[in-house]
This record gives C-alpha cells, sequence and structure tokens, in this order.
C-alpha cells in the first residue's frame, strides 16, 4: 500500500512533482510522509535503508540537489522541484559498474551492506570535485554514516580507489564511465545522467535538519 492510500498518514495530502534518479516523477503525498519512506514505497528504491529514522545513523542518506542529506529527517512534500539522487542511479548492469561501485567492491569496503548505499552516495559527493584528501580527510567527511562492520578502514581505502578511478576518466586514461546509470520508478527503466555538482560541506540544503 503507497502512502496516498493509507488512510492512517494519509489526512492532508499535496501532489509534488521532482526528478528522482533524472526522471521526473508526480505523486499525491501525505503531508506527514517523510522522504525515506516516499523513496521506499511510493518508488521502490529500497536502496534508502532505514536505521534509526531519529537523523543518528546516516544510512537514510541522499543526494538532494547534489547535497548528503537524511532522507529520515525531511518531508516528501520538502521535496517538491528539486532532485533527489539514491544509489541506483549509478549503474544498475553489475558488468558496468560505476568506478566507486568498482572500488567498494575491489577494496571489500562494506560487509553486511547496510550503510553501503549512503557511503557510495557520500563518496560520489566529496568526489566530484576532484581534490586530493589524505585518509584523515576521508574519515571526517563520511564520519556522519555509521558503519558497525568494517572499521571503515575498508571505506577509506575504497574512497581513496575511486578518487583515483574518477581521476583517471577524466584525464581520459582507464577508469572511464559515462556517468548514466537506470533506474527503476513505475518500473521502467530510463537512462540518465548522474554528474552532480559538489555543494561544500556535509549539511545539505537549509532547513532541512542535517546532520551535525
Amino acid at each position: 500500500m503507497t502512502t496516498a492510500e493509507n488512510p492512517a498518514t494519509a489526512t492532508d495530502t499535496r501532489t509534488i512533482t521532482l526528478l528522482v534518479n533524472g526522471r521526473e516523477v508526480t505523486r499525491a503525498v501525505s503531508t506527514r510522509t517523510t522522504l525515506s519512506d516516499f523513496l521506499r514505497e511510493d518508488l521502490d528504491l529500497v536502496s534508502v535503508h532505514l536505521g534509526c529514522e531519529h537523523g543518528v545513523c546516516g544510512c537514510c542518506t541522499v543526494l538532494f540537489d547534489g547535497e548528503s542529506v537524511r532522507a529520515c529527517l525531511m518531508l516528501a512534500v520538502q521535496a517538491r522541484g528539486h532532485e533527489v539522487e539514491t544509489v541506483e542511479s549509478l549503474s544498475a548492469d553489475q558488468n558496468d559498474l560505476h568506478p566507486i561501485q568498482q572500488s567498494f567492491a575491489e577494496e571489500q569496503g562494506l560487509q553486511c551492506g547496510f550503510c553501503t548505499p549512503a557511503m557510495v552516495l557520500r563518496a560520489k559527493e566529496i568526489l566530484a570535485d576532484g581534490r586530493e584528501r589524505s585518509d584523515a580527510e576521508v574519515r571526517s567527511d563520511i564520519s556522519g554514516i555509521l558503519c558497525r562492520c568494517t572499521g571503515y578502514q575498508n571505506i577509506v581505502n575504497a574512497v581513496q580507489n575511486a578518487g583515483r578511478k574518477l581521476s583517471r576518466g577524466a584525464n581520459g586514461g582507464a577508469g572511464t564511465h559515462d556517468g548514466v546509470g537506470t533506474s527503476a520508478v513505475d518500473g521502467a527503466e530510463t537512462e540518465q545522467a548522474t554528474d552532480i555538482d559538489r555543494a561544500p560541506g556535509f549539511d545539505g540544503p537549509a532547513g532541512t535538519e542535517q546532520r551535525g
């Protein structure tokens, strides 16, 4: 049952239009529905994982106009007119993974995988500026997302590996990727551009009560 059909939550509804993974989506949603529930329940984008649902763990992180936000702290209606990106946008083809996905696999930057979609999206955001980072900087950059398995070092290694791959791609060398992924919305697969402009910091848009 979608949120719009649930009488327990659909006390007041609004019709919203937004871009999700490059595809324009229009839905009637309850004003009480969180962005995370909207993405998971209405659009079946189940990579948006729900952990604490209090904005602490960061596992529901998505990119909102190119910036990391915790989807459990936002309402779906706040996304009207904006662009949201989930990890499904990077690549749906296991034989043609995005360089960040490749790096997480190569460096064993995941165990249970619960935090991985959030980590991958955060990595995409911070690597978009093309700047080299120390391991300490990477640790700081990903500190808003909790991982209970890896001890973080392999995630740091994966981010650094991805940075090298993306740098080689930008210079026309090995590791190029066209930045186009596919995403299932309404059961249809569509091509979409996944390049974003990185906004500085880790705070997200004003008014969305992002991580500290």
